[in-house]
């Protein structure tokens, strides 16, 4: 079979070559899935170039999320079958004609969910849904978030509206804060603009944020801080700006703030199983039913990867960048 193979860590478009591998054969309580489409998540190119959490032994076949067709079942396999359409997150070496997944991690997938949406729906979707669960805000509450416009930031606000939580969207540039308010989501403000942070207090109609999420770090999360209410929490889930947290000492103490970080990988590994499957159930009943949609910008061939990794990290994207096996 043909797969996607890195011989050592570096960029993406240097060390990202397709190969002829030996089809992998399901083991006990794993299921061979044959891949159609997987995206490229900026952890990917970090597991490639080796600054992720984990090193995979080289050889490897990047690729941890996608979508496609049960193929074969190991032994003790009942849950799945031959055939069924199946998503999966969280596994590895899905950049190739076939990969192998274990049973208990592949979700089957409606015909109502179209690929695109499917080979994207269990990694980023099932984080930020997670990451709102743990925030544990009720209806009618107020969060904020920064870098609002982006993945994490539109699927924040989806969540929230369907959960009645309301959500001050924070971006930068008027063309960000247009983006969000055609589809819906309000209010957003653009930090770049003068006087933001006594409108965002006014947003609220005077009523508290309780959680704040920080993708940006930097002195961005004390702008976040700043609007925080007292005993409110701070959640660092990201670090666009590539700097540390600067956050105000006396905000912290005065307000008996809480900082802390949320990382989806280790949440998901820890979720209990009744959970795993109540926000699972939640977001293919929204896929299903179309609330949810996530757009795809491109598809390459495995035999184009290096390419394809190049143009997922190219700026002014609307949508993930995937690979595709076979011809489509």
């Amino acid at each position: 079979m043909q797969a996607v193979v890195i011989d050592e860590f570096g960029e993406p478009k240097d060390v990202l070559t397709a190969q002829q591998v030996p089809t992998p054969e399901p083991g006990a309580g794993e299921v061979r899935v044959a891949m159609s489409l997987s995206p490229i998540h900026n952890h990917d190119l970090a597991i490639i170039r080796g600054v992720y959490g984990y090193r995979p032994p080289l050889p490897a076949i990047p690729g941890t999320e996608a979508v496609g067709v049960v193929d074969a079942i190991g032994d003790g396999v009942d849950r799945v079958r031959v055939g069924q359409r199946v998503a999966v997150a969280g596994t590895r070496a899905a950049w190739a004609d076939f990969f192998v997944a274990r049973a208990d991690q592949v979700v089957p997938m409606p015909d109502s969910v179209p690929d695109e949406t499917a080979a994207q729906l269990l990694a980023m979707p099932l984080s930020a849904l997670m990451l709102l669960d743990d925030l544990r805000v009720q209806p009618g509450q107020w969060i904020v978030a920064n870098a609002a416009n982006g993945a994490v930031g539109r699927l924040l606000n989806l969540f929230a509206k369907e959960r009645g939580v309301r959500m001050l969207s924070l971006v930068r540039g008027s063309s960000s804060v247009q983006a969000l308010e055609e589809l819906g989501y309000g209010p957003v403000l653009d930090t770049e603009s003068v006087g933001w942070l006594k409108q965002a207090a006014e947003s609220t109609g005077g009523e508290p944020i309780v959680r704040a999420v920080d993708q940006v770090s930097g002195p961005a999360a004390g702008d976040l801080m700043a609007l925080l209410s007292p005993r409110g929490e701070l959640i660092s889930f990201g670090a666009l700006s590539g700097q540390p947290l600067v956050i105000d000492t006396g905000a912290v103490i005065f307000k008996q703030a809480v900082v802390k970080g949320f990382w989806g990988q280790q949440r998901s590994s820890e979720i209990d199983r009744a959970d795993y499957l109540r926000l699972i159930t939640e977001l293919v009943g929204l896929a299903a039913e179309g609330t949810l949609r996530l757009e795809v910008q491109d598809e390459f061939p495995l035999d184009q990867a290096a390419q394809a990794a190049v143009t997922s990290e190219t700026p002014g994207r609307n949508g993930k960048v995937v690979l595709h096996a076979g011809a489509r």
